[in-house]
This record gives C-alpha cells, structure tokens and sequence, in this order.
C-alpha cells in the first residue's frame, strides 16, 4: 500500500519534470525561430574564437612571435592596463590599454606604416583584450595584427626577454 505522502513526492517529482521539459521545449522553439539564433552545439576554443569571417586566424604561435621578436620585424603591444604593464612586459613591447583604443589610436599608430607585423598580447586564455586591440588595427588596415594567446604567461614560461617600467617614456 503507497503512502499518501510518498504519492504526494512521486507526483511532484513528475510535475517538476514536465514543467522541465516544456521549458527545455519552448526554449529551443524560440531559439529556432528568432533571427540570429545561439547554436547548440560551437567550439568554443581560443583557435576558433580568433577566427575571422574569412577563414583566417588571428592567433600567432608563441614559435613565430619569438621568431618575429628576435629578428626585429614586428611591433608587440600590450593590451594591459597601464599598473600591469609596469610591473613586467615583453621586452620593448609599447602599451595601448583599451580605454586609450578610440582617443589615441590614430596617434599612436602615425608612425607605424601598414603593412607592419603587429603582434597584441595580454594575459589569460579568455583575455580579450588583445583581440579587440588587433581588430581595431584591422579597421584601421593593419592586415598583419595579430593575438600572442596569453602572451605575458607564455613569454616568461619561454624564459624570453621582459622589462619592468612605465609605459610612459621620459620627454627630454
């Protein structure tokens, strides 16, 4: 003989269930019929998330960022906040915070000719900071801006040169 008390829990347990499931359902109805839908199923990897709409990849290995730093044909710009980049930054890198991406942009890049490689770099996998900073400098027709993936963490686990100091230079 059942319980009143356990049919009671049986029957609530079901009703939560069905209302779990209508939401699931309407959920993925809406999904399918507005415009722009989330998909279900993305990759969601640092490759995937630096790709652009052409097929091309916005990400640099840390190999070719060292190999570019040593042979001095890139310009590397940190995407970190001014405190951050004081504490410790690759080795003649120049900062370019993203508060100062629209005021100063312009500015900063007048004495950097197009067609250079430009290598932006921040700190941490989800850090994007360093995208946003490389996709300004595509609007702008810097086709050779490119992302160093969590580049202060992996510049100094390739124990390659770094520098401590303002990224303000000294006026004589």
């Amino acid at each position: 003989m059942v319980k009143y008390g356990e049919h009671r829990m049986v029957k609530a347990i079901w009703q939560a269930g069905s209302i779990l499931l209508m939401a699931v359902v309407l959920a993925l109805g809406v999904n399918q019929l507005r415009p722009g839908r989330l998909p279900l199923v993305a990759d969601w990897s640092t490759e995937a998330r630096l790709q652009l709409s052409d097929g091309e990849t916005l990400a640099v290995s840390p190999e070719e960022a060292e190999a570019l730093f040593f042979s001095q044909t890139a310009v590397i710009l940190d995407a970190r906040s001014p405190d951050l980049f004081a504490e410790g930054h690759i080795q003649g890198a120049l900062n370019l915070p993203p508060e100062e991406l629209e005021k100063g942009l312009d500015t900063f890049l007048a004495e950097i000719p197009p067609e250079s490689m430009i290598i932006t770099y921040c700190d941490g996998e989800t850090c994007n900071l360093s995208k946003e900073l490389a996709l300004a400098l595509l609007e702008r027709g810097y086709r050779n801006a490119r992302v160093l993936v969590n580049g202060w963490t992996v510049w100094q686990e390739r124990g390659l040169p770094t520098e401590i100091g303002s990224p303000f230079r000294e006026q004589n």
